[in-house]
């Protein structure tokens, strides 16, 4: 017996047979019970945020499932569509020196599609190393095939129900605190006042909100 505990040794393989033997998967049997986890984004690795909700979650799932539910912790994963576009743009010009007009759309979306895989890969490990009970033979991507397209039906069903309208207006953002870029967008405008600074302006509302973003 080794004189120190190898935590990576025991807990890997033990990790590996749960999930193996399904035992994250619905029972198919009690009353239903499930969380979706707040997908992260594909822009990096988890932090210590992510580390506490996704332990209460955990603690949750994991506590309904010994009462015999039929629990589900759906995984899942965010584009983070502009944040990952300026993370790669960034990469691209430190490796490749050029720019995404350089490269062209498509290369560029490649180039995007490359670093989804390498960074959704790491979160879901350290979600593995955390011995999250998630059932990954569901885990899903914010631009899987379909997915999108069930986003874009929920919104045309609130528009038809007139829970929410469209507006042309400008919203403008300090990602990387560069001058701002106009996006179309639904319900609201954003000008940039500082770095990481708002001034929200809603339709309707004359006075703006400043809010501090992140």
């Amino acid at each position: 017996m080794d004189k120190t505990y190898q935590p990576h040794e025991i807990e890997n393989t033990w990790y590996d047979k749960w999930e193996e033997s399904g035992y994250f998967k619905p029972s198919g049997q009690g009353d239903a019970y499930s969380i979706m986890i707040p997908p992260p984004n594909v822009t990096g690795s988890l932090h210590m945020g992510h580390a506490f909700q996704d332990t209460i979650m955990d603690s949750l799932i994991r506590h309904q499932r010994m009462l015999g539910k039929n629990t589900l912790w759906q995984a899942g994963t965010d584009h983070a569509g502009i944040a990952t576009q300026m993370l790669v743009e960034r990469k691209v010009a430190a490796e490749e020196g050029k720019t995404r007009h350089d490269l062209g759309r498509d290369a560029f979306i490649d180039k995007i599609w490359e670093w989804k895989e390498e960074s959704g890969g790491t979160i879901t490990r350290q979600l593995r190393r955390m011995g999250a009970s998630l059932d990954w033979s569901r885990e899903r991507f914010t631009m899987d095939d379909g997915f999108y397209k069930a986003v874009q039906e929920v919104f045309v069903r609130l528009y038809d129900d007139k829970l929410i309208y469209r507006a042309s207006v400008w919203l403008t953002g300090t990602a990387n605190c560069t001058p701002p870029f106009p996006i179309w967008k639904w319900k609201t405008k954003i000008r940039a006042v500082t770095c990481g600074i708002s001034a929200i302006h809603l339709p309707r509302v004359s006075k703006p909100v400043t809010v501090k973003t992140t």
